[in-house]
């Protein structure tokens, strides 16, 4: 299979003539599931650079923590050039272990309620995921509940 670096000029791949005219964004998020607080960033693409953007306001959003960012083996986290702020420490999980990350559950809840909608703009899908974001910021408890498992809170006590 030819790669897209390979193919000539003006040549289009079928999922670029499938998602042509289409934007996307992509929700960077991280939860503290012992006490419900989070951290979410909309950035453009789903690589490495915007990883490392999102690494660098979260730690300085969090400059006086130490942070320990929880990652599944997604490309983006495993890029081998990605800037990774002092203050944080990446720990990766065993492949296919989304269960394992605290966050996929959170996602989980909010997928359900914007999934089959077709949104007119970037903005509109903004404002839609933030709406449904918007009631765990106000009330952490429910992200603590949703995301807190009993083996976490465990595991993060004994570090």
């Amino acid at each position: 299979m030819a790669s897209a670096a390979l193919l000539p000029e003006g040549h289009q791949t079928p999922l670029d003539r499938a998602t042509q005219g289409y934007e996307w964004t992509w929700l960077y998020a991280a939860v503290e599931p012992s006490t419900g607080e989070s951290f979410c960033l909309y950035l453009p693409r789903v690589d490495g650079v915007c990883f490392e953007v999102f690494l660098k306001h979260l730690s300085e959003a969090y400059a006086e923590e130490h942070l320990i960012v929880v990652l599944d083996g997604g490309p983006s986290h495993t890029a081998g050039y990605v800037e990774v702020p002092r203050n944080v420490t990446l720990m990766g999980l065993p492949a296919y272990s989304p269960e394992l990350n605290p966050v996929e559950r959170w996602f989980l809840e909010f997928r359900r309620g914007l999934s089959n909608i077709v949104f007119e703009s970037i903005a509109q899908l903004h404002e839609a995921i933030t709406r449904h974001i918007e009631p765990y910021w106000k009330e952490p408890r429910k992200l603590r509940r949703l995301t807190g498992y009993p083996w976490w809170r465990e595991a993060v006590e004994q570090l």
